[in-house]
């Protein structure tokens, strides 16, 4: 069995904050829809090549997480479950299911906006995405546009707080 190949992009022309105001972009949609404003966007070269945000509750699927969707999208639209060469920009830093999709998926760098301290596996509570143990590891960069994404996700939950 033959491994597809997947051409080396060329470098992006754009920042993290460029990219991950994508990621934001798609917390939104989750918000508009009242799900909890958790985005992901997945990028080879300069192209967004898998989109998602979070559905658990539209879906009713606990496995329905921003990264997961983006996840099966990218690997659709590039033909590959191997996501080689692509970087996944996350609002929130990735839960121990989601990290281990993106260990399993060979994403080989991941970026996030905000750390979970609830649930987070890319170094807050463990780190999943860098366990030596494993026979692939996730470059991590945090924090970019962090503000931006905490407070969307205080606002969040301060308003359902004061919904009920």
């Amino acid at each position: 069995m033959s491994l597809p190949l997947i051409p080396e992009p060329p470098l992006s022309t754009h920042s993290h904050e460029y990219w991950m105001q994508e990621a934001i972009a798609e917390a939104r949609k989750a918000e508009s829809i009242g799900e909890v404003p958790i985005g992901a966007i997945i990028v080879l070269g300069d192209e967004i090549v898998g989109r998602g945000h979070n559905l658990r509750e539209s879906n009713l699927d606990g496995t329905a997480h921003a990264e997961m969707i983006a996840i099966r999208e990218a690997s659709e639209t590039i033909g590959a479950w191997r996501l080689l060469n692509c970087r996944l920009y996350v609002t929130l830093e990735p839960c121990p299911m989601c990290a281990g999709a993106i260990v399993q998926c060979r994403v080989p760098h991941v970026i996030y906006g905000t750390p979970d301290p609830k649930a987070g596996c890319a170094g807050t509570l463990m780190n999943l995405l860098q366990e030596p143990r494993f026979n692939h590891r996730t470059e991590v960069t945090s924090g970019i546009l962090q503000e931006e994404c905490a407070t969307m996700l205080t606002t969040f939950f301060r308003r359902l707080r004061n919904n009920k």
